[in-house]
């Protein structure tokens, strides 16, 4: 039976970056942040934890090893919790629990939260509900479908303070879910996600951290204040396989007012107490609800047509009759079946409509609306989210130094600008490595870098080695000679990264990498990249946020393999153009809407052709499968897991 409802009602919303893969590790944190929550004042009643909290959330093919039973771990939990209490020598007291985790159901595997009762005094703890996510995202960076089955209920539950309803992450993008739970009685929905933060543009929208977080935020409060129901979002943090995870958890009023928001990135307990009398309040002002409750028979006889794809009959009242029409007793009139959406009988006045009065036309160009994200940065958010990916990324691997190939460029000098920043200086190696053709004043200006960021240094001629080869292949053109030389200076830094323990860092851009310009296992070989998704032009931004000497920002970019050679040359266009092609045809847009953008057939067909040509750079090599556990297709294990 429900208790009494608790008015007031005390939340702790807890965003962490839970260890990948690590389910006995993570139950014990989840245990001990319990502990700290039952500890506060005021004493929380429920701890909302995100979505897979107990395991991380890109597992794929490890979501089999990290799965347990909602019986299992309500029971684990317990103990933790308990343990957790004992060692911080504070009381057990009882506590309600929403936790994220890979479940195993009736010999299925499921994203799912579970509500749970733990700490009780006189007996296990109680599962409540559990929530098994419907939707399931199998786009972009996702690919859920593929490991896990989907749920089919959205039902509101009894707590010992009230009622409430879970929503895991993309449940919450379908407005039907967060009506559905609020036609059954839910005055709270928790939803717990594993949002990864995208969208680096600046906005005016006064919301922190990046464009994700903001389009969440405005998605969370819409829910609350169309239902008139308290909303719970909470988001994990970290890092997992390059995807970063943005925080920013929330809880936000039935009138869709945002009571409490966590920090970007950091792992956080936000404490806040709310009023379920504000559920009357805001019901009051705006009946939203009220108003579906009435209208759903309505609803649901429209949602039955349009699935059987009734056709309709469309009605209305023609000309306002005169008079003598009405002495006559005329009726107005129907007209045949058409296949288009219901509508209900409506007076329509079509006549005339158009001449009355004309509406200003607003013209906009397709450049100004519509068109692919914005290449323009936010800098600072720029910089906060590769800093913090690197050290998240050298924490997990298990390094603190890092080895960089200065090369006098943008890219290696920004790429040492944020490993000093997340790693600092005394823990960043800074290489050079010159060939007897390389531009002096490429030395000078990665010297430049070095100098300015105070970091460690070697100068490592690599002549003798590229030459020691070529000896044996005097034919060699300028291309092989170049890539030789590339590979010669990753055998370098790697075997640098042997004796200074520093994990090498990658420092190629995003244009480069989908134009394929560069030497395949070379260039692309260091395991960590900050600026591998920010292309060119976005690299130039990041750079004089950065400080990097302005000498560097400005001068032609070149791969210095060859006596003036320059990037621009070699790819037959420009880096401004390029980047703005790339980001329309990545985003969809057409060489037709590219055109109407103001771009050339020339430089889209060049563009795309060496988009499509370059494809086999960017994956690993092709193995001729022969069993049903090929590395990579069928046994999938992301490389942090």
């Amino acid at each position: 039976m429900p208790g009494d409802p608790i008015r007031p009602l005390t939340l702790a919303i807890c965003q962490f970056a839970p260890r990948k893969g690590d389910t006995v590790a993570n139950l014990q944190r989840l245990g001990a942040l319990c502990a700290q929550a039952a500890s506060l004042e005021p004493r929380p009643q429920i701890i909302q934890f995100p979505e897979t909290a107990l395991s991380g959330y890109f597992v794929e093919g490890g979501v089999r090893e990290v799965a347990c039973t909602a019986g299992a771990l309500a029971n684990d939990l317990d103990d933790a919790y308990r343990t957790a209490c004992a060692m911080a020598h504070v009381p057990t007291v009882a506590v309600d629990v929403v936790v994220g985790f890979y479940e195993r159901w009736r010999d299925t595997l499921h994203n799912s939260a579970a509500y749970i009762t733990i700490g009780l005094d006189d007996g296990p703890p109680v599962l409540r509900h559990v929530h098994r996510k419907n939707f399931l995202p199998t786009y972009g960076l996702f690919d859920e479908e593929r490991f896990v089955e989907r749920g089919t209920d959205i039902r509101a539950f009894e707590t010992p303070w009230g009622r409430a309803a879970i929503l895991v992450c993309e449940d919450a993008w379908h407005s039907m879910s967060g009506l559905i739970a609020a036609l059954d009685g839910a005055q709270l929905v928790f939803i717990s996600s594993a949002a990864p933060a995208r969208g680096l543009w600046p906005r005016d929208d006064g919301i922190p951290g990046p464009y994700s977080a903001a389009r969440w935020e405005r998605l969370i409060r819409d829910i609350a204040e169309e239902h008139g129901v308290f909303t719970s979002f909470a988001n994990l943090v970290g890092t997992e396989g390059g995807k970063r995870f943005f925080g920013t958890s929330l809880v936000v009023g039935p009138g869709g007012d945002v009571r409490s928001r966590a920090p970007v990135w950091d792992e956080s307990m936000s404490l806040i107490t709310i009023d379920l009398d504000d559920l009357v309040r805001a019901r009051a002002d705006a009946p939203l609800l009220s108003d579906i409750r009435v209208a759903l028979p309505h609803v649901l006889e429209n949602i039955r047509q349009v699935r059987e794809r009734t056709s309709v009959t469309l009605s209305y009242d023609g000309a306002e009759p005169v008079a003598e029409d009405l002495l006559r007793g005329a009726r107005g009139f129907t007209t045949g079946e058409f296949p288009i959406p219901n509508m209900p009988p409506a007076s329509i006045d079509i006549v005339g409509r158009i001449g009355r009065e004309a509406l200003p036309v607003i013209r906009q160009t397709m450049r100004d609306h519509g068109g692919p994200p914005p290449l323009a940065i936010d800098p600072v958010l720029t910089e906060q989210w590769l800093t913090g990916f690197l050290r998240e990324e050298f924490t997990r691997r298990g390094f603190t130094k890092a080895v960089v190939g200065m090369s006098g460029g943008v890219d290696s000098a920004v790429t040492a600008y944020l490993a000093v920043r997340a790693l600092g200086a005394e823990n960043v190696i800074g290489v050079r490595l010159p060939y007897r053709t390389s531009s002096v004043e490429s030395l000078e200006h990665a010297q430049l870098v070095i100098d300015a960021l105070g970091i460690e240094s070697r100068t490592i001629d690599i002549s003798g080695a590229v030459d020691g080869y070529l000896t044996f292949e005097t034919d060699a053109d300028q291309a092989r000679r170049g890539n030789v030389m590339a590979r010669t200076r990753m055998i370098a830094l790697f075997d640098l990264s042997a004796r200074y323990r520093a994990l090498p860092l990658g420092t190629g851009n995003k244009t480069e990498r989908l134009f394929g310009y560069f030497t395949w296992h070379a260039d692309d070989s260091p395991p960590v990249n900050a600026i591998g998704d920010l292309y060119k032009t976005q690299v130039w931004a990041l750079a004089r946020h950065l400080g990097v000497p302005d000498v560097i920002v400005t001068k032609p970019a070149t791969a210095d393999l060859i006596v003036g050679q320059t990037d621009e040359a070699d790819l037959g266009i420009s880096y401004a153009r390029a980047d703005e092609i790339l980001n329309g045809l990545l985003h969809g847009f057409t060489h037709e809407a590219m055109r109407a953008r103001g771009f050339h057939s020339d430089e889209l067909f060049l563009v795309e052709r060496r988009l499509a040509t370059t494809h086999w750079k960017r994956r690993p090599p092709a193995t001729a499968l022969v069993s049903h556990s090929g590395i990579g297709e069928s046994y999938l294990r992301p490389v942090d897991y």
